[in-house]
């Protein structure tokens, strides 16, 4: 019926009391007020016995109404929580009107002295019911939809405050990128400079010198998309440009297998979270083992992208590391991507990988 209730029995049980002290509360004042308004004035002493089974039958007519408002609410709530239409409100309503018939008919052939009041035929007790049933029902959708709309201004306020914040989060990511930006600037003029005199002088210098130009001028440009995304094809040639640099310091002797399959064509991804891994495995890798090279693996299918980077780690003295640039990366990747993304660093004995799956691109 519904997977969860909205209002327990208890709210309930609370709400009939406080309802029905006030309304005594009225009745009382009332009578207080015109005590020729009171109905038992001229009436005379009854048996004893007769009032505790009026308080009897009074207790179970409470119980019923207390159980019966209990099952509406919850079954309009879950109606207006999930937007039905408006026949299911009427099937619903039809339901509980027959149920309630059936009910009360059982009482008059059966336990009649269980009923509100006393009824010579059953048309009475049908005409009576459903003069009841509709403030009943108005009741019963009333209240689950004045709950319902307080929650959704209240969810609202809650995704507009996490908006405000996420894009302050992005406004501030932006900026600080725009900051760094100043001195990779001033590096490209510089490594222009200098290839230009190394070109005559030495080739693997000016190679080098060059590659690096590209790298720089890639981290000035790329990332410029509205949604601050770069083509995955351009990733891979940033990515393949420093692994080239790597070589040329290592004298081409480095260990490395790039593999990129699938649909690369045309997709997006955030710049730098995969080069920032590259750069890990060449920063602190063995890469000189024949037996266990750099292992890197790029697969797009449809909008789903799988990265594994996996490095032998080195042995001896090893680069300092602040773990700055992972968790640069997780907090970029929950900014671009929330829940459609997993990574997952494995940090073995002898190795280590890293492995980032997009769901949606």
């Amino acid at each position: 019926m519904w997977s969860k209730t909205r209002y327990k029995y208890w709210q309930v049980l609370v709400g009939f009391i406080c309802v029905g002290v006030v309304g005594y509360a009225i009745y009382s004042l009332v009578i207080a007020l015109n005590p020729d308004a009171a109905p038992h004035k001229n009436v005379t002493a009854k048996d004893p016995r007769d009032y505790k089974g009026n308080g009897l039958v009074g207790l179970y007519a409470f119980f019923y109404y207390v159980t019966l408002m209990y099952i509406s609410l919850n079954l309009y709530y879950h109606l207006i929580n999930t937007q039905k239409k408006f026949f299911s409100f009427l099937k619903v309503s039809v339901i509980l009107m027959l149920a309630i018939l059936i009910y009360k008919s059982f009482l008059f052939y059966a336990i009649p002295r269980l009923l509100d009041y006393k009824y010579d035929s059953i048309v009475k007790v049908y005409r009576s019911t459903l003069l009841s049933f509709i403030p009943y029902i108005i009741i019963s959708i009333f209240l689950p939809y004045l709950t319902y709309v307080r929650e959704s201004l209240k969810q609202r306020r809650i995704l507009e405050a996490q908006k405000l914040q996420l894009e302050a989060q992005i406004s501030q990511a932006n900026f600080n990128f725009l900051k760094a930006q100043i001195n990779p600037h001033f590096l490209h003029n510089t490594l222009n400079f200098l290839y230009s005199k190394a070109l005559p002088h030495s080739p693997d210098l000016s190679e080098g010198i060059l590659i690096l130009s590209d790298i720089m001028r890639y981290a000035l440009s790329k990332g410029n998309q509205k949604d601050g995304k770069a083509l995955i094809a351009d990733e891979i040639e940033h990515m393949n440009n420093v692994i080239k640099i790597s070589q040329l310091r290592y004298s081409n002797t480095l260990k490395v297998n790039f593999e990129t399959t699938g649909e690369i064509e045309g997709k997006l991804i955030i710049p730098f979270v995969l080069i920032t891994l590259v750069e890990n495995a060449l920063m602190h890798g063995e890469l000189k083992d024949e037996q266990h090279p750099l292992n890197i693996k790029l697969d797009v299918k449809g909008n789903e992208l799988s990265f594994i980077c996996r490095n032998k780690k080195r042995i001896g003295p090893k680069h300092p590391s602040t773990g700055l640039g992972l968790e640069n990366i997780k907090r970029r990747l929950e900014l671009a991507y929330g829940t459609k993304y997993k990574f997952k660093i494995m940090d073995e004995a002898e190795f280590y990988t890293a492995e980032l799956n997009i769901y949606e691109l």
